[in-house]
């Protein structure tokens, strides 16, 4: 594939919705934006008490940042453990691939999450939803498997629901109908990360960034996220990241970013809110905040182990004379290079 060709840039809230029964989908995998070869996304809302229907993902796992509303979840493990958690805005699920679950609307406002999966080929293809595996076998078997006879199985529906509406469940209900051998901590936690209540890493005038890997949030094994806020002006600085491709949702704001692909290959392109960015494992590149507020960004990769190189930090662990020689500088001009990591670089 021919990279240097490519937009790094889909235009995802722009994109017609796939909408019934509460629920709307804006999904884009390699297909839609073909420079996402290893990341793909879905931003969805739902309506309160509306459900994304209980499915599993053969080819991907999946991790989610909720923006607004609340949200319940239910997963199942081959182990034959099941977990409910509620979820609020600034919270992330992680769901191994494979593992059946499904996501509920609670509250009384729509709730807004976004899902990100660790393959740029996830696709509905490759998604298996409850009805529709049980409206696609003969009807005699669902009749076995689910004590029903044969006209309760035709009262089922007869094609995939995918959403689902229904009334807003009890965010306490499931407490009570949890096995007896789930622990507390296990129910609140084991899925769920509260990314919002973490503690941010703050550079004065610059912006912030609340970062959650597999250290912090083990089950989530194959990716990890961020939250990173830019002020006006503000530059998440020149870096790579050399174990993971980048996947972002421009959450609020405007942003410029450049994308380095090696042989002056360079595409720089503008964001605004709703808009989605990518960046290939190891390619150099930069986001800066060119909008007159906070620029807000979700940014997930396709590892649990966060790793990044920052040009300023790069330069810095070099000897003097290997930066002078490098970039053929002149007596003194050394010494206006940052001399440790810079991250964000406020507005100059």
């Amino acid at each position: 594939m021919n990279t240097a060709s490519l937009s790094f840039k889909y235009e995802l809230e722009k994109k017609e919705p796939r909408t019934n029964d509460g629920g709307t989908t804006r999904g884009a995998s390699v297909k839609d934006f073909p420079a996402s070869i290893g990341i793909a996304g879905v931003s969805m809302r739902l309506q309160p008490g509306s459900m994304r229907e209980l499915h599993w993902h053969a080819n991907a796992a999946e991790w989610a940042y909720v923006i607004s509303g609340t949200v319940r979840t239910t997963i199942i493990h081959p182990d034959g453990h099941s977990y409910t958690d509620n979820f609020e805005p600034g919270d992330v699920w992680y769901f191994p691939k494979g593992y059946g679950h499904s996501i509920q609307a609670t509250g009384t406002e729509e709730c807004h999450f976004i899902l990100i999966f660790d393959n740029g080929n996830f696709s509905e293809d490759h998604t298996f939803s409850v009805t529709d595996f049980v409206s696609s076998v003969p009807p005699e078997i669902v009749a076995q498997n689910l004590n029903l006879t044969l006209e309760e199985v035709a009262a089922l529906p007869q094609k995939e629901a995918y959403f689902a509406a229904g009334i807003v469940p009890d965010e306490m209900s499931f407490v009570a109908e949890t096995r007896p051998n789930e622990s507390d901590i296990e129910l609140t936690s084991f899925h769920r990360y509260p990314l919002h209540s973490q503690q941010p890493r703050i550079v004065p005038g610059g912006g912030l960034q609340r970062l959650v890997t597999s250290k912090e949030f083990p089950i989530s094994s194959t990716m990890s996220g961020s939250i990173l806020e830019l002020q006006p002006g503000a530059l998440r600085e020149m870096h790579w990241h050399p174990n993971a491709d980048e996947w972002q949702y421009f959450i609020s704001g405007q942003a410029e970013m450049s994308v380095f692909l090696a042989e002056s290959n360079c595409v720089t392109e503008q964001f605004s809110a709703g808009d989605v960015g990518y960046v290939p494992m190891g390619a150099g590149h930069y986001i800066k905040n060119t909008g007159d507020t906070v620029c807000r960004i979700l940014i997930g990769f396709n590892s649990g182990k966060y790793e990044s190189i920052d040009l300023s930090e790069w330069l810095a662990g070099n000897p003097k004379d290997v930066v002078i020689t490098n970039f053929g500088l002149k007596e003194g001009e050394i010494e206006n290079f940052p001399a440790e990591k810079v991250f964000i670089q406020p507005k100059k």
